[in-house]
């Protein structure tokens, strides 16, 4: 039983699996906050093209 103890205590076999689990973890995080960030700042341009485009059309939305 020690001996078992000891081999598993040494044994690094899942190591490389949990730092790829935690980059790719962060990697997604990240792409979902840039993805946030523009999909917002897209919106808030969006709006300005509308509200630019009705003043030159001289129309409003209803």
């Amino acid at each position: 039983m020690l001996n078992f103890i000891k081999n598993f205590r040494n044994d690094e076999d899942g190591a490389v699996t949990v730092d790829w689990v935690v980059l790719t973890a962060a990697i997604v995080a990240l792409g979902l906050l840039v993805g946030t960030t523009v999909r917002n700042a897209a919106i808030a341009k969006t709006a300005l093209i509308v509200t630019d485009i009705q003043a030159v059309a001289g129309t409003t939305t209803p």
